[in-house]
């Protein structure tokens, strides 16, 4: 026992320190330097300049804001050299504090992201926890890619093909994801919509499906008339225009006038195109030749130039035709080429040369998206040195002879996010499985001490490492006032969804709540209250000595924690963000969701509290903490009082008050549910006739008869053991006087 005024002085200074702690981790820290703004600067402000100019260092002018979606275009010397906008502007995905992540970017003219700058976020992971550097060292790694390019976030090292992974921000895989969408799909539609590239490849499309049933006979004349049968006529007056001013000897002249190349071109998977070119045994043959995913393009031309070129050798690359396609160069090999014999089409005119060209699998060749024929024509300026042009011809499949799959509408964040962690929902959702039912036979379960105690201890030490240290399932008032926050601008479920551990707990506990009150969060679920708890256990079997707070005291500590939950509340009604911030008052981020790696005063107030802990058990939870009073006040719709209690309870029996951990019972006997944490020792006392007075009672006076009975046995058998002499003296001898 520690002596009444040893007592009072050990309370003193530990309030005092308490208060200390509290008062460094409410103190106004600096702001992070890039989480300025709730309103947009212009882009004369000298930050958004200095970070445009890092994007366009030969900028010479940055232009307004315009069309659909919002971007500024940026000069240099009057030529267009890319864009600037606002994710926020173009492509606001809420984040899990319910508020897009508004970053500025820069896309140059071919689609390529050149900077990336975080203008805005109120993610309370990043504004009170994770430094906000993380987050600008995760938007800087798309520097430098495509507007096309699709990422992956976290996973293995070489993720699948046709994917760029990205690191994830670790402890806020949520914000990473969402970041990740809000860049690439703001950074797609504008590049889209300012033509830097192509639709289908900002959008991936899914690859369109030639109609292989679909024929129908038709003339030369039919297939030129809807565009099956494309043309591209080179004169040699456009050869020469084109080369028009090039110095050094001509090699190769070309004639003044005339055709210099007369070509057709068409696509050939059609059958209603390659049938009735080909003939039947031409098409059939060629199909069988082509692998899936391959195509066959066919050519046929007139005039002096040849599509193949003159200087083609086995083994080389075809130098005078390729295709574009959504940007991407599709070059022909040797190995490509088939020869064309003959066409079986009515009406075609006569070729002079003739081929088909096989366009691979690698090049992803989409036969419903429009291609480009690019055409080279070389010049000769020296005996090896030459100059080249390009003529281009444009081709798109008639929509008849196609089908394209409906495009998969984006799969939601939190889908992916759910699909990601399937193992540890299955983990968590088998714990809680186990808790509830643990809960309803706790009647029966109570009865068998032993087991109750080895299973608290091994699931607070499931709940403080696994959810909490691991999964990153700590509750927080922060998710109480996004929740009250989001009714009053709009209740979206995907916010509460993106994460879901805590969606899970959250359900949960708003069922407990209805069913046995707060305690079944405070005392089973709580990462933080579970470290507070065992770190007690162990401070009591080294036999520490323990600090109990009197009851009058006690009960005016309680009210601190629900002022504190009231402040929050209306800092929220101003501003979440500078909520947010104060909410600092749980040191669960510190201490759970950070591991203890942070700057020191939120450390050392953390750490205050843990060893708080050692002499006062769960000294946080009772008096400061702001989720449980908010978790209080719901908790008092419970539908049903599952903890029992006899008449005899503080009257005159004291037993389960002074054992309970938390000083939630009264000297009244009543358990105050508001305050308690529902460890079930007090059940474990209920039942047991070793420690609750009146069973303790009832079983002594069971015992007594079984006792007497044997006593009189006794008697019994001792008097029909002694001898008759012996039983005759007693029976005629007069009793002593």
């Amino acid at each position: 026992m520690i002596p009444e005024g040893a007592e009072i002085r050990v309370r003193g200074r530990v309030l005092w320190w308490m208060l200390a702690m509290l008062a460094i981790a409410l103190a106004p820290q600096q702001a992070p330097a890039a989480t300025f703004a709730g309103h947009w600067v212009e882009a004369g402000e000298p930050s958004i300049r200095a970070a445009l100019q890092r994007f366009f260092p030969k900028a010479d002018r940055f232009g307004a804001f315009s069309g659909s979606p919002p971007a500024a275009p940026v000069y240099q010397g009057g030529k267009l050299v890319g864009y600037f906008f606002r994710t926020k502007m173009v492509a606001p995905i809420p984040a899990y504090s319910g508020k897009p992540v508004d970053v500025l970017v820069g896309i140059d003219v071919k689609g390529r992201i050149v900077g990336t700058k975080v203008l805005e976020q109120h993610e309370p992971i990043l504004l009170v926890g994770i430094p906000v550097q993380r987050l600008y060292d995760f938007v800087r790694q798309y520097v430098g890619r495509l507007a096309t390019d699709r990422f992956v976030v976290g996973g293995p090292r070489k993720p699948a093909p046709g994917y760029v992974r990205v690191d994830a921000i670790s402890s806020a895989t949520v914000t990473a994801m969402v970041v990740n969408r809000t860049i690439t799909a703001a950074a797609a539609k504008v590049a889209v919509a300012r033509h830097l590239v192509a639709p289908g490849a900002a959008w991936s499309l899914p690859m369109a499906r030639v109609r292989m049933k679909l024929f129908h006979p038709a003339t030369w004349k039919d297939l030129r008339g809807n565009g099956a049968i494309r043309h591209l006529v080179v004169t040699a007056a456009e050869v020469n225009k084109a080369f028009h001013g090039v110095q050094g000897e001509v090699y190769h002249k070309i004639p003044k006038s005339g055709i210099y190349i007369d070509l057709y071109y068409a696509y050939l998977n059609a059958p209603t195109i390659g049938r009735n070119l080909l003939g039947e045994r031409q098409y059939e043959t060629l199909m069988a030749s082509l692998k899936p995913g391959e195509h066959a393009i066919a050519m046929m031309a007139n005039g002096p130039y040849s599509f193949k070129g003159y200087g083609y050798v086995r083994g080389g690359i075809f130098d005078r035709v390729h295709l574009m396609q959504n940007n991407n160069l599709i070059l022909f090999h040797d190995l490509d080429y088939e020869d064309l014999y003959g066409l079986a089409i009515r009406g075609a005119p006569s070729f002079q040369q003739r081929g088909i060209f096989i366009v691979r699998k690698n090049y992803g060749f989409d036969p419903g998206s429009p291609w480009t024929l690019q055409l080279l024509v070389r010049r000769q300026v020296g005996p090896v040195k030459s100059v080249f042009t390009t003529f281009n011809g444009g081709y798109r499949l008639p929509a008849a002879y196609y089908v394209r799959p409906a495009a998969p509408k984006p799969e939601p964040i939190w889908v992916s996010e759910w699909r990601a962690q399937r193992v540890r929902i299955a983990v968590v959702g088998s714990a809680l499985a186990l808790l509830t039912l643990v809960l309803f036979l706790q009647d029966y379960l109570v009865r068998r001490d032993a087991f109750v105690a080895r299973f608290r201890t091994l699931f607070l030490l499931f709940t403080l490492g696994y959810i909490g240290w691991y999964a990153l399932g700590q509750l927080s008032v922060v998710n109480v006032l996004t929740f009250v926050n989001s009714l009053f601008h709009g209740f979206r479920w995907q916010t509460f969804l993106m994460d879901p551990i805590l969606f899970i707990l959250w359900t949960y506990v708003a069922a407990a709540l209805l069913l046995w009150g707060r305690g079944v969060f405070c005392g089973w679920l709580c990462p933080f209250g579970a470290l507070q708890k065992l770190v007690n256990e162990v401070a009591r079997r080294v036999r520490l000595p323990q600090v109990k707070i009197p009851a009058l005291v006690h009960e005016r500590l309680w009210a601190i924690k629900y002022v504190i939950l009231l402040a929050l509340f209306g800092l929220s009604l101003q501003s979440t963000g500078l909520a947010e911030r104060y909410a600092e008052v749980e040191p669960f981020k510190t201490a759970i969701s950070l591991h203890f790696v942070r700057q020191w005063p939120f450390v050392a107030y953390a750490a205050g509290l843990v060893l708080l802990s050692v002499f006062n058990q769960k000294f946080y939870c009772k008096y400061l903490c702001p989720l449980g009073a908010a978790l209080a006040i719901p908790a008092r719709l419970r539908l049903f009082d599952w903890l029992r209690r006899r008449k005899e309870c503080g009257k005159p029996c004291q037993v389960c008050a002074n054992e309970c951990e938390i000083q939630a019972i009264h000297e009244t006997g009543e358990i105050n549910a508001n305050e308690c944490h529902y460890c079930l020792d007090c059940q474990v006392t209920y039942w047991n006739d070793r420690k609750c007075p009146p069973l303790v009672e009832r079983r002594k006076r069971r015992e007594r008869v079984p006792r007497a009975r044997a006593a009189v046995r006794r008697m019994e058998e001792t008097i029909g053991a002694a001898p008759e002499a012996s039983r005759a003296s007693v029976e005629v001898e007069p009793p002593a006087r």
